[in-house]
């Protein structure tokens, strides 16, 4: 387009015209630049998607969690830009999303009935990002933080990475006789016996619901970081994942973050395929994110499990964006 356009003189001309309305342009997460994951050097930060969910025990969906994520995304963007900055509230500090940039990879190449390739592509990608810019992962099922987890690792060069994962469940079955080795329900059990981790560098909170017969002996055993939703109860979320994050920083490289949205209450964010009563509340939600963006040692973050399809009100998608808002919030502006 050329500065003598009719487009040109009507965005010279009417005050407004640079304002981009949160469902309006391009759906990239934060509004951030489409651009190619070889080429990140210009950017703090690398978002990819993972629509795949073809690793679940119970409800899919997940497939539509990148897309809605982005969308919902957009408010945050628009409030940004039209405002000039923002004030936080919650903080009391001063925001300007503007601040560090993005960019929005698109989408890794997803092969539905073979789960090996698609972790082959998500590790593949996640390692583009990680050796240029901050990871973010949009998912998809929990089975993608596995793979994930490793790309990071190798692309960031990380020779032990700790992992805080905030989640109704642990993830840790070895095996199933329905599910094999490779689903939703194992990712953490396959980050922990990977070259990168052990269990005594996974905190994991937000547990609930039911496990293995064992499973608290087990936890003994291999030094897992356990905080239940009772322990956030009773002594309060912020000091809660101060402690989670320290332990999976102490003695590692970095710590990759991995929010599987179920970790919060059904009666707040009701998309998900296995909802579990009795999880964080939104403002819980929010606050671990803030504290985890605070930590040094986080270099990279996924979202995953959102399921548009069983939450007509959008709100599910809505608060992952916000969740990973805040982390970037805390880590960047």
């Amino acid at each position: 387009m050329s500065d003598g356009s009719p487009a040109a003189a009507f965005r010279n001309r009417v005050s407004g015209s640079n304002v981009e309305l949160a469902y309006a342009g391009l759906n990239t997460f934060l509004k951030g630049e489409p651009n190619g994951v070889e080429t990140l050097d210009a950017f703090d930060v690398g978002v990819l998607g993972a629509p795949y969910d073809g690793a679940v025990s119970n409800r899919p969906g997940a497939r539509y969690g990148p897309e809605a994520i982005r969308r919902a995304s957009g408010w945050w963007a628009y409030l940004s830009g039209y405002k000039g900055g923002l004030t936080n509230v919650s903080t009391g500090e001063q925001v300007d999303l503007s601040s560090f940039s993005i960019a929005d990879c698109g989408d890794v190449p997803i092969f539905p009935m073979d789960h090996e390739t698609t972790a082959e592509s998500v590790r593949a990608h996640v390692a583009t990002v990680a050796e240029q810019a901050f990871p973010v992962l949009l998912g998809g099922d929990h089975y993608c933080t596995y793979p994930s987890f490793e790309g990071f690792a190798e692309g960031s060069g990380a020779d032990s990475v700790g992992l805080v994962q905030i989640d109704a469940h642990t993830d840790t079955v070895s095996e199933s006789a329905v599910f094999g080795e490779h689903f939703h329900g194992s990712s953490t059990h396959h980050a922990a016996e990977s070259s990168y981790t052990e269990y005594e560098y996974v905190s994991q909170v937000g547990i609930r619901g039911y496990e293995s017969p064992d499973f608290f002996e087990f936890a003994d055993e291999v030094g897992l970081n356990l905080f239940t939703m009772d322990e956030v109860r009773e002594t309060g979320i912020e000091r809660v994942v101060e402690r989670a994050v320290s332990a999976a920083a102490d003695g590692t490289d970095a710590v990759y973050v991995t929010f599987d949205i179920d970790g919060v209450d059904p009666s707040v964010a009701p998309g998900t395929g296995t909802p579990v009563p009795g999880g964080l509340s939104a403002r819980e939600a929010l606050a671990a994110m803030r504290v985890l963006g605070s930590h040094d040692a986080v270099g990279a973050v996924d979202l995953m499990e959102v399921s548009p399809p069983y939450d007509s009100t959008e709100g599910t998608q809505r608060l992952a964006a916000y969740l990973l808002v805040t982390l970037l919030e805390a880590k960047f502006a």
